[in-house]
Order: structure tokens, then C-alpha cells, then sequence
């Protein structure tokens, strides 16, 4: 019997690869709902393709918008929008596993309905974890469900873990492509364009997460998800630079074998992995040729060029809302930096700014964490338009 998905962030990369998985194992998935931002084009197609019964979107006007697009779709879907419409995609009762894939902190309160409504997480939205790990991973193990990793990383971090006692476990080692810059010299990079920053030499992702990939930003955040995802502290997180991303993440044991989980760089595999786990299944994607690739390389990641990796890591050991602090500055710092209104060197500035600035809530709730995130968002936006003045 195929397994029923609500999919949040469907016209994003992770989206898009999810749907390419279920059209290529049709009788393992079926679309029961979708949800989506602004790219209605996108999702029309998804739509007459997949059949889903409730899609949302960002807003009223987009929903009438895409209601108008498909008069003539038979059958067509109740269409919602806002946050509302995205927790009701998620909690959508005919689903039975819920791609947690929205960009950014907006992904947090329908990953939450999600497993309120008992339902499977395959998480893709690092930020849920990032600004509210202990209050998700707390919440789903009192409801009994599964959180299965997407990202490539903590894909290869699960995969390196199986059949092995938590116990066991010495170290957890990220690994990082280095971004576009890694190997650029320091001084050139007050002038990188956003244009520049979105050539990522090896992974096909959206805008956002391949700004984060460019500033070492993205292994940080990834560095606070492996943290609730595995239970293991900071200090026992290390993060190698890999230039050829064919090394996933390793596992270090107490005995010192290391365990490490290997393959092209392509989204497709841990996403179906975590679709179909503990199954595995023939994705149509191109083997991993160790001979034609000869040799892999590791770096250790330099903090003083890329300080948003060192603030990521101060956030993760001080805890409370500090890490939705650096979220909720570095959402806003990328997209000043992607609108071309702060240069790429005040991406880690603006974020260390406005995380200095921050009171650290005692005890964090979902409240506190919300608030912090709406105050660094102000505060970050703030600091830029006092910048450009």
C-alpha cells in the first residue's frame, strides 16, 4: 500500500526532488497535500500531476490566483493560505508522513502541527530544530513519532549510527563542500556579488541555503540539528571541510572506527531514504565511481574567514532563544545581502551584532522563542537601514 505525504515548501529543491522520488516509485507514494509560497506556476503543474486534495499558499491573493488556474482541473483542491493553511497542509488527516521542507523559521509552527497530528516527520527545515530543538524532539517523543533526517548530513549521520549504541558514539563529524569562497583569498571577499555566492560548485539548491552554504552559515545551523537530532553535545560536533562532497558525515566510535556514509551529491537519496526507511530503494541517479575520482580531500574550516560557523557554535552551547536569535539576523542578513543593501563580509557582522545585543530568555518557551525571533528580525533590519543612512 503506497504511503500517503503532505509535502510543506513543494516548489523548493527539496520539494522538487521529493516529487521527482514519488514519480519515480508511483506505487510506494501518493500526494495527499502540498504547500507552497509564491510559485503557483510551479505548483499548478504539481497539482495536475499529483492530484492532491488540499494545497496551500502564501497568501488570499495568490490563492484566488491559482483557483482561477485551475477552473478547468477535474478533480480540484480545496485551496488554503497563510499559516493557518500551512499547518492545516500539515496535519492533513489522510497523510501518514509529512517532507517538512519550508525555508527558514517559517517552517517551525506546521512542522509542530505535524506532530501534534501524529504524523512522520521527513525534516528538511533545519531552522524548526535550530530555534526550538529541545521543545520539537520533547514533543515528539511524547507523541510517538518518527523524525527522520533529510539533509544529506544528518542522513549520513543516521545511516552511520544504525545497528551502534548511542553510547558508543566519540564524536559526530560533519562534513562541509567549503561553499564557492573556501579557498579564496580573505581579501577578495568585500566584493563577492550575490551572484557570485549562489554558484555553489556542487549541490543545486535554493537561494537562501546556498547563501548559508557560501558563509559556512548553513554547517553551523547544521551543527545545533545534529545536536537535538542525536543527542550529542556541541563540544562532541566537528565539522571537516570536503570539497568533493562525496563523504556525507562520519560517525567516530569509542573504539575508534569511523563510520561514514558516502555518495554523489544528490538530494534524491536521503530523501528517499527517509521516505521509505528502514527500506532502501533504486533511485534512478548516477553510481558513485571511486575510481574515476581518485582521491578526497579534508580541511579543517577556517573560523576567522567564515565567522558565522564560530557564532553558530556559540549559539548552540549558550542554548535558550540565543539560537533563534542567529536565525532570525541571518534570515534577514541574507536577504539584505541577496537584495544587494549589506556586502557579504556583513552578513557574520550584522548577525554577531544583533546576537550581542540579545537577553537570553530563562527557560524558553514557544512564546519566548517566537519573540525572539520577531525581535531579531526588527533588530537585524534595523541595524541595515541604519547602515545604508
Amino acid at each position: 500500500m503506497a504511503k500517503i505525504l503532505s509535502i510543506l515548501g513543494s516548489t523548493g529543491s527539496i520539494g522538487v526532488n521529493t516529487l521527482e522520488v514519488v514519480r519515480q516509485f508511483p506505487e510506494r507514494f501518493q500526494v495527499a497535500a502540498l504547500a507552497a509560497g509564491r510559485n503557483i506556476e510551479l505548483l499548478g503543474r504539481q497539482i495536475r500531476e499529483h492530484h492532491p486534495r488540499l494545497v496551500s499558499v502564501l497568501d488570499s491573493e495568490l490563492a484566488d490566483k491559482l483557483e482561477k488556474s485551475l477552473r478547468n482541473q477535474d478533480p480540484r483542491p480545496r485551496i488554503v493560505y497563510g499559516p493557518q493553511g500551512y499547518e492545516e497542509v500539515a496535519a492533513f488527516p489522510e497523510a501518514q508522513m509529512v517532507v517538512s521542507a519550508m525555508v527558514g523559521a517559517a517552517g517551525l509552527l506546521p512542522t509542530l502541527a505535524a506532530i501534534r497530528a501524529g504524523k512522520d516527520l521527513a525534516l528538511a527545515n533545519k531552522e524548526t530544530l535550530v530555534i526550538a530543538g529541545e521543545l520539537v524532539m520533547d514533543l515528539a517523543s511524547r507523541s510517538g513519532i518518527r523524525i527522520l533526517p533529510v539533509d544529506s548530513e544528518h542522513s549520513a549521520v543516521f545511516q552511520a549510527l544504525q545497528g551502534n549504541r548511542h553510547g558508543a558514539v566519540k564524536r559526530i563529524l560533519l562534513t562541509a563542500s567549503g561553499g564557492p569562497f573556501f579557498h579564496q583569498d580573505p581579501a577578495t571577499l568585500s566584493t563577492v556579488t550575490p551572484q557570485q555566492a549562489l554558484r555553489h560548485p556542487n549541490w543545486a539548491m535554493g537561494r537562501k541555503i546556498t547563501i548559508d552554504s557560501a558563509t559556512l552559515m548553513n554547517k553551523g545551523l547544521e551543527v545545533i540539528e545534529a545536536r537535538w537530532l542525536f543527542g550529542i553535545p556541541a563540544d562532541r560536533i566537528a565539522v571537516h571541510v570536503h570539497p568533493e562532497s562525496i563523504i556525507h558525515s562520519m560517525v567516530e566510535y569509542i573504539d575508534g572506527s569511523v563510520i561514514a556514509q558516502m555518495g554523489i551529491p544528490d538530494m534524491k537519496i536521503p530523501i528517499a531514504f527517509a521516505l521509505a526507511y528502514p527500506e532502501r530503494l533504486p533511485v534512478q541517479s548516477p553510481p558513485l565511481d571511486l575510481f574515476s575520482l581518485q582521491k578526497l580531500t579534508f580541511f579543517p574550516p577556517d573560523e576567522d574567514k567564515f565567522p558565522c560557523l564560530r557564532l553558530a557554535y556559540t549559539a548552540c552551547r549558550r542554548g535558550s532563544t540565543l539560537p533563534s536569535v542567529l536565525n532570525g539576523a541571518n534570515e534577514v542578513a541574507v536577504h539584505a545581502f541577496l537584495e544587494g543593501r549589506i556586502g557579504f563580509l556583513a552578513i557574520p557582522e550584522l548577525i554577531e551584532s544583533v546576537m550581542n545585543a540579545h537577553k537570553p530568555a530563562d527557560g524558553p518557551s514557544l512564546e519566548s522563542i517566537l519573540a525572539a525571533d520577531e525581535w531579531s528580525r526588527r533588530e537585524a533590519e534595523r541595524r541595515v537601514r541604519e547602515a545604508q543612512s
